[in-house]
């Protein structure tokens, strides 16, 4: 950040639109770590634990969409304040929850808050600079916003090993406080850019058919019989209505997602890409925490630190490809980048296998964070310059809730993988023990198990727990390299995109 950029009040904005999605992204993967201290302390299900991720990434994904038209409608810097205050005071909810329904609850708020702040945030610099500056204002604010969700399980760990799981939401309140008084002091106000009715009927239809298609797919990975069938049909009602959300935004005359922003070829190449890349990335941010301290017993800490060699390679990483992406174009970065991050996620299932921290886990993290670096900044830069200026919230909100929607559907989807993975090695063991073992379950407490030998459970749960994470991060793998495919065929070399 430059002097000069401090003194026009670009600088402040830069500032400011950091703090505020920072936190929105942060607290999509902060709970990973804090998942088995929270079912502990709340006695909470897997299933519930599932939806303490998944309450918060629904509501942030379906309420982007509405938060970015609502910038262009009603004034950027007015929704990106009041998305703050939202977020702050549900932020306090979370961390007084007394049970596993109303930390819920406070998580889902929580998310409609992170919608407000997060497409506001890249509109807003888009606004206060320049084309000439932007691409590396961008790479500035996607190399903070994609250590964020990196740095949450870092920081989790450490959090809950040292005091409580509530200390994960807790510390957002200063941290919103902070971002509302610099915004309201420093960043100017604005008109709105595009005089619309708020599109409520789209919104409806996008929180419904999300909430269908999430709770369908978590409980397809957990079910059986009649159960697995309500779950199918569950899932498919949520295709049906999210059909219909479309079917709806093509003929409404104020749609909150115009379609026809995906007449450009970048945008509708860049948003495919989004989508194949975060849902690799937020599979892998979800389950590698739990892998690690239920297969090798590693302590929190010790679990979100290995996230640490990916933050500093893609802090570092993308200011220069945000600058790399002025100069030279985005087609090559987004190629390069998915592809070495769908490397990583690969060579993770057989480095959780071994387990080793420095030699088997960090290199692994080294990769994912050079791939993701190279990636981050250029594919910001490419969804804002595909826009046209007046809908330049719409576009980000699109492209902020595409990545939602992916991680939303990660955590899921893969908890079906997890799940074939861990039974296939205890339906191989055949045992009374592997019948005890599948009771507490991936993420479970394997301590509430009596009448069976305590090393010989727990070895079967280890082997069990790495043969569950594998099948989900080759998965994970699979998908970040059709994303550099889609980034080497839709993206094509004009230097803006």
């Amino acid at each position: 950040m430059s002097d000069n950029a401090v003194a026009d009040g670009r600088g402040y904005v830069l500032l400011a639109t950091i703090l505020a999605s920072g936190m929105a992204f942060m607290d999509g993967s902060i709970v990973t770590v804090g998942l088995p201290a929270i079912r502990a302390n709340l006695d909470a299900s897997f299933a519930e634990a599932q939806w303490t991720a998944n309450a918060y990434t629904l509501t942030l994904a379906a309420f982007t969409l509405l938060g970015g038209a609502a910038g262009d409608a009603y004034g950027l810097r007015r929704v990106f304040m009041l998305g703050i205050i939202l977020f702050g005071v549900a932020s306090a909810a979370c961390g007084l929850a007394w049970s596993p329904e109303s930390l819920i609850l406070a998580r889902a708020i929580q998310g409609i808050g992170g919608a407000m702040m997060v497409p506001g945030s890249l509109a807003l610099i888009t606004q206060h600079y320049p084309a000439a500056m932007r691409g590396r204002a961008i790479g500035t604010w996607a190399a903070a916003s994609s250590i964020a969700p990196a740095i949450g399980p870092i920081l989790g760990g450490a959090l809950v090993d040292l005091g409580s799981w509530r200390a994960l939401f807790l510390m957002n309140v200063p941290i919103a406080v902070a971002a509302w008084l610099l915004c309201r002091a420093k960043v100017p106000a604005d008109n709105p850019t595009a005089a619309v009715r708020m599109d409520w009927t789209g919104g409806l239809l996008a929180v419904l058919g999300l909430g269908l298609l999430t709770y369908g797919l978590t409980r397809l990975g957990t079910e059986s019989g009649f159960q697995f069938e309500v779950a199918a049909g569950l899932t498919l009602a949520g295709a049906l209505v999210l059909a219909g959300f479309v079917f709806y935004e093509a003929r409404t005359p104020s749609p909150m997602m115009p379609l026809d922003l995906f007449r450009s070829r970048m945008f509708a190449g860049v948003n495919v890409l989004t989508l194949l890349l975060y849902f690799a990335l937020a599979g892998a941010l979800f389950f590698l925490p739990t892998a690690l301290i239920q297969a090798h017993h590693y302590k929190a800490a010790l679990a979100g630190s290995v996230f640490l060699p990916f933050v500093i390679v893609m802090a570092v990483l993308s200011r220069f490809g945000g600058g790399l992406a002025d100069k030279a174009g985005v087609r090559p970065c987004l190629t390069v980048g998915p592809i070495l991050t769908g490397i990583g996620f690969l060579l993770l299932a057989p480095a959780v296998a071994q387990g080793g921290f420095w030699i088997a886990v960090v290199p692994t993290m080294l990769v994912m964070g050079l791939g993701m670096g190279i990636t981050v900044a250029p594919l910001s830069t490419a969804v804002m310059n595909a826009a046209p200026d007046e809908r330049r919230g719409a576009a980000s909100g699109i492209n902020n809730a595409v990545a939602r929607v992916a991680g939303l559907l990660a955590v899921a989807s893969l908890g079906a993988a997890v799940s074939f993975g861990f039974e296939r090695v205890l339906a191989t063991a055949g045992t009374e023990t592997a019948a005890m073992v599948r009771s507490a379950g991936f993420g479970g407490n394997l301590e509430r198990l009596t009448g069976v030998d305590p090393a010989e459970a727990a070895a079967l749960w280890a082997r069990a727990t790495i043969a569950g994470f594998s099948a989900a991060t080759v998965l994970c793998g699979v998908f970040a390299i059709l994303a550099g495919v889609v980034g080497w065929l839709y993206t094509g070399d004009r230097k803006q995109g």
